[in-house]
């Protein structure tokens, strides 16, 4: 048998925050209207990986003021064999009161 040889690992979950999570700012009327405005949520792992994986985030749920427009993105950063940031991003006069992000991470 190799003794190179690593399995790989899977972990997945969904992780929510909001208005209800602190320093959640995308609730906030901009003084700008044209200011984009970003929370992050670090997400660690159940285990730790042997190496930084390969992670896949997909929006899957939001509650965001009907009043206006829906503007929302989500960004995966800072990826290490403890952790990763999952960055939500809204602009102009948007007002997102939750996300909520499925993930998947595949490494050894």
């Amino acid at each position: 048998m190799n003794s190179d040889y690593i399995p790989w690992k899977i972990l997945s979950a969904t992780a929510q925050a909001g208005v209800l999570t602190e320093g959640w700012n995308l609730s906030e009327s901009p003084s700008d209207p044209e200011s984009c405005r970003q929370f992050t949520l670090t997400i660690p792992f159940a285990y730790p990986f042997s190496y930084p994986p390969v992670v896949q985030v997909g929006l899957t749920g939001f509650d965001i003021d009907q009043g206006t427009s829906s503007r929302l993105t989500t960004t995966v950063t800072n990826i290490t064999a403890e952790a990763f940031d999952v960055v939500f991003n809204t602009w102009q006069n948007t007002l997102v009161y939750s996300a909520e992000v499925s993930w998947l991470a595949i490494g050894p």
